[in-house]
């Protein structure tokens, strides 16, 4: 476990268009450029030898403290030693959608005392796999790949190996030292980043942040917590297209030396709904606009229009996400298979017709009208649901164990024939009534002749099975059944009483219900969220503020969610997940709202 940091131990900065994962201990040891989805250059947190990282931290003991500066995503990380405080200011200069160039700036200051600091600057291109050249230049130091150039510059004198570069330095209370990483493009010269130009960048940097943020209409009582989760889901956004990435991660482990490693720099179709509630409820239409822009753009277009929908997407819209192992990263504290790619955007996972129409519909009802063209589509999307909503399929957790008759995906086809109806009635839309409403009954008969399980006195995962999913958590939310319906509380009861610990809650027991995977997993964090808000609908208020705090005692010392949490309350899978933080937005607005 040596060289390994807990997935939480970890803060996030970016640009919008990629990230770096920072350390408590200073180092960043995840970081791809110059986009979410391209190869690391730091790599450190999925092979701590040869994954590469960018180290900078006090030279001496000291104690470690991290934090954002309030309302923005400029990073703090403070050593505190015998002899003095320093804090390492950690940011990516925010220059909007036509930025060309990236920039990583590591602004070094003595806040009291004397402090000496090291740096070590050992990037690795291509997932650890390509090889480098290092030249000296008037501005600093630059590194060389077969694919990608970046230049590094420093206010301090820097030493290196022909790899590698290192400093030490000290500073007294008052001084500050520049480390900054450029990328370089198209034969440009590398630039330097004065002690002048980092602050100013800073100042920029924390003024885009809080402008942003001020347009959030929610004043309700988690504010801290809310505000946290919506810069979070910025940084998580590709400012070129609008795609929100479900996490800037590959390959953390849902367990610790499992195989349940998987990458998830892209954007799926399920996450729009829950996008464009959250953004919508929180007053950020802009983003909201550019996300469904995005899904509208390739949900609706193509040669696909006709056939079953893709479950995600490159940033850039690409269909094509082949996956593949990397043999030669030990993997996070040797939990191998490290893979890129993702085999599931091949899957055939029905819900995500649910989801796509209740987006549309949401983003029709509250925002902007869709045009006549995309609506044109959606009745062929709707024809295509109405014909195949009863075959097996992988189901919402992309399980490769063999298609089933899963719960979920026949509710979310629901959803998608009653909100195409509803917006067909509601804007007068030309539409097949007849046959849709055919369909969406007949489904709601499936579900509810075939979905439930008298053993359980609950609904079950899929057709004759006799275990439970969190995912049915969604029915009264999504309205497919009242939360107060008996049928409904019993499903809750029971949820409680098997799939949920201490306010946790699993996805599903894989011993009962085997997914063609080995070992087990934590509790989903965003079931977790589920939970709190359908105990808030059932009018068990008080219980679902109590699910609720619970539940921000499990985020890290950011206020930032993995995946999943582990038996003894770590993070684990890819960190920061983007469905986490919006269901913690939605549970939040509306147990507000339940509690006056």
């Amino acid at each position: 476990m040596a060289g390994y940091l807990a997935v939480s131990e970890h803060g996030l900065i970016g640009d919008l268009h990629t990230v770096a994962l920072v350390g408590t201990n200073g180092t960043i040891d995840w970081h791809c450029s110059p986009s979410f989805d391209a190869p690391s250059v730091f790599g450190s947190i999925l092979d701590a030898d040869g994954g590469g990282c960018f180290e900078l931290a006090a030279g001496v003991p000291a104690k470690t403290r991290q934090f954002y500066l309030p309302d923005t995503n400029v990073l703090i990380t403070r050593f505190s030693a015998e002899n003095g405080v320093g804090e390492v200011q950690d940011f990516m200069p925010v220059a909007g959608a036509a930025q060309a160039r990236h920039r990583l700036i590591r602004r070094v200051v003595c806040v009291r005392g004397i402090m000496p600091f090291r740096a070590r600057i050992a990037p690795r291109f291509g997932y650890g796999a390509a090889p480098h050249t290092l030249t000296e230049t008037d501005a600093g130091v630059v590194f060389t790949s077969g694919s990608l150039t970046v230049g590094l510059s420093a206010t301090v004198p820097v030493e290196h190996d022909g790899r590698d570069v290192t400093a030490e330095f000290k500073l007294a209370e008052g001084e500050s030292a520049v480390l900054a990483l450029d990328e370089v493009t198209d034969g440009a010269e590398p630039r330097g980043c004065s002690r002048e130009e980092a602050r100013e960048l800073g100042e920029a940097t924390i003024a885009f942040w809080r402008s942003w943020l001020s347009a959030s209409r929610y004043r309700g009582r988690w504010r801290e917590i809310v505000h946290r989760s919506a810069l979070t889901l910025k940084l998580l956004t590709y400012a070129p297209t609008g795609a929100i990435v479900a996490a800037p991660t590959t390959s953390l482990p849902e367990q610790i030396g499992g195989e349940r490693n998987w990458d998830y720099r892209y954007a799926w179709v399920r996450d729009a709904a829950f996008c464009v509630y959250a953004l919508l409820r929180l007053g950020f239409t802009s983003e909201a606009d550019a996300f469904m822009r995005f899904i509208l753009r390739h949900a609706t277009v193509g040669e696909s229009a006709s056939g079953p929908l893709q479950v995600m997407y490159g940033i850039d819209g690409r269909t094509d996400l082949p996956e593949r192992e990397l043999s030669h990263l030990a993997g996070y504290r040797g939990s191998q298979p490290v893979r890129v790619g993702n085999a599931a955007a091949k899957q055939l996972q029905l819900d995500i017709y649910g989801e796509l129409m209740d987006s549309i519909y949401l983003y029709d009802a509250w925002h902007e009208p869709i045009s006549s063209a995309q609506w044109d589509v959606i009745m062929v999307r709707a024809g295509w649901v109405c014909d195949h909503w009863d075959q097996p399929d992988e189901g919402i957790w992309e399980t490769r164990g063999g298609p089933r008759k899963f719960l979920y995906s026949q509710l979310m086809c629901w959803v998608a024939m009653e909100r195409t109806i509803r917006m067909a009635n509601r804007r007068g839309l030309p539409a097949d009534l007849e046959r849709w409403r055919h369909a969406r009954d007949a489904i709601y008969r499936r579900i509810m002749d075939s979905d439930w399980s008298s053993a359980l006195d609950a609904f079950a995962q899929y057709e004759g099975a006799e275990v439970l999913d969190a995912a049915a958590l969604l029915m009264p939310l999504v309205k497919f059944i009242s939360p107060t319906d008996p049928r409904w509380l019993s499903t809750l009861d029971a949820l409680t009483a098997r799939l949920v610990s201490d306010s946790l809650v699993y996805r599903y027991d894989p011993r009962a219900s085997p997914d063609g995977l080995r070992g087990a997993e934590g509790t989903f964090s965003a079931c977790s969220f589920w939970y709190v808000e359908a105990l808030t609908r059932a009018g068990r208020v008080e219980e679902a503020r109590l699910a609720f705090e619970k539940m921000l005692t499990y985020a890290n010392h950011l206020g930032m969610y993995a995946e999943q949490i582990s038996l003894t309350g770590e993070q684990q899978g890819n960190f920061p997940q983007a469905l986490t933080h919006l269901a913690l937005i939605s549970a939040a607005f509306n147990l507000d709202r339940a509690l006056g």
